[in-house]
C-alpha cells in the first residue's frame, strides 16, 4: 500500500493498493479527510461505475444529485449528472472508492442500463450481503487489509455471474484502447456483428450506446489532458475533436463547465494520486 497527498488537497490522505491487489477492470483508492476540513467535491464523469463505501463514523458522506440526497455507501452509475459528494464528521471522513469498468460492473453488480445516470444505495444493488461486506471493511485495521477484503468480495461476485458477450467486452476494450476515437461500424466489423446487433447488445449490457460510450471515453481522456495543463486548442486536436468549439460543447455537456473550469476541477486534481494506472489500460 502506498499513501500520498494531493498537492491541491493537502488535507486528504490517499491510499492506493499494491499491484497484486488490483484485479483487472477494478481500481481502488482509500480517502481520509481531516476532521477540520469539510468534504465537498463535484464529480467529473469518467468511464467507470463507482462504488463509494463509506467507512466514516457518524452521519458520513452525502451525495447530492438531481435534487436527491443519498447517505452512506453508494453506487454511482455512468454519467450521473450534477453530483456532489459532501460531508463532515467530528472524526473526519473515511471512504473506499472502487471504480469498475462497465464490463466488470455489469457482472459484479448484475446491473447495467438501470445504473446509467443513477446514484443509488449500495444495498439496493449489492443485495443482502452488502451489510456484511461493509462491516468487514470497517473492521479492517489497515488499508492493505481493506483492499484485500474488497478485492476478494468483488472477485466472488464476478466468479458467480456469467460474463458479458465476448463481442461486447472486446468492443469496450477497443474503445478504451483507442481513447474513444473509433467508428462503430469498424468495431462491428472487428467483432463480426452487424452494426445494428452491436448497437442493441452493447446498449443492453453496458447501458450506453456504443457511440455514447465512445464519447465518454474520449471526454475522459480530454479532461485529463486539460487537467495536466494542455490548452483547449491542443487538447481538441489530441483527443480527436473536430475543433475547439466541438471540445467546448462536449465538455459542457458532460460537466456543465467550460474546459478551463474542468481543468481546475478538484476531482481531476486528485486523480493522479488516487488512480496511478491510466484509464486506457483498464479492461
Amino acid at each position: 500500500m502506498r499513501a500520498t497527498e494531493s498537492p491541491d488537497w493537502t488535507s486528504v490522505h490517499v491510499a492506493v493498493p499494491r499491484k497484486s491487489q488490483r484485479p483487472p477492470g477494478i481500481s481502488m483508492a482509500g480517502f481520509v479527510q481531516h476532521p477540520t476540513a469539510p468534504v465537498g467535491i463535484a464529480m467529473v464523469p469518467h468511464p467507470s461505475v463507482t462504488l463509494f463505501v463509506d467507512l466514516s463514523e457518524g452521519d458520513g458522506l452525502v451525495y447530492d444529485t438531481h435534487g436527491r440526497r443519498e447517505h452512506g455507501s453508494t453506487v454511482v452509475g455512468l454519467i450521473p449528472g450534477d453530483l456532489r459528494v459532501s460531508g463532515r464528521t467530528a472524526e473526519g471522513s473515511r471512504c473506499l472508492q472502487i471504480r469498475l469498468s462497465p464490463v466488470v460492473a455489469a457482472a459484479v453488480l448484475g446491473a447495467s442500463t438501470e445504473l446509467v445516470g443513477a446514484v443509488v444505495p449500495m444495498a439496493d444493488v449489492w443485495g443482502r450481503d452488502a451489510g456484511r461486506v461493509e462491516a468487514g471493511l470497517r473492521a479492517a485495521t489497515s488499508w492493505d487489509e481493506t483492499f484485500t477484503l474488497a478485492a476478494n468480495a468483488l472477485g466472488r461476485r464476478l466468479d458467480a455471474r456469467p460474463p458479458l458477450d465476448p463481442e461486447v467486452t472486446a468492443t469496450w476494450r477497443r474503445m478504451v484502447a483507442g481513447r474513444g476515437r473509433i467508428r462503430v461500424g469498424s468495431l462491428a466489423n472487428e467483432v463480426g456483428w452487424s452494426r445494428k446487433r452491436l448497437w442493441s447488445r452493447f446498449r443492453s449490457q453496458i447501458g450506453l450506446t456504443p457511440k455514447r460510450a465512445a464519447q465518454l471515453v474520449r471526454f475522459d481522456h480530454a479532461a485529463h489532458l486539460l487537467a495536466a495543463g494542455g490548452t483547449a486548442a491542443h487538447v481538441a486536436v489530441a483527443s480527436g475533436y473536430v475543433d475547439q468549439p466541438h471540445l467546448h460543447r462536449e465538455v459542457k455537456a458532460f460537466t456543465g463547465m467550460t474546459p478551463t473550469e474542468t481543468a481546475a476541477a478538484p476531482w481531476l486534481a486528485i486523480d493522479g494520486a488516487a488512480w496511478p494506472a491510466p484509464p486506457e489500460r483498464h479492461p
